[in-house]
């Protein structure tokens, strides 16, 4: 087995890394949040007109 190390919380290992600024600003993107929006739905509708034939 590995070496498992308790981590003690409130240390800095704790803690997730923050995001960076390119990050926060596609999370928060209007235009990019459409977009991607667009292309799951269009994903999702290709993969039921497979189905039902």
């Amino acid at each position: 087995m590995g070496n498992i190390t308790n981590r003690e919380p409130y240390q800095q290992a704790y803690y997730p890394p923050a995001p960076t600024r390119f990050t926060r600003f596609m999370r928060t993107c209007i235009l990019w949040q459409l977009y991607r929006f667009v292309a799951i739905n269009y994903k999702m509708v290709k993969l039921l007109a497979k189905s039902h034939h």
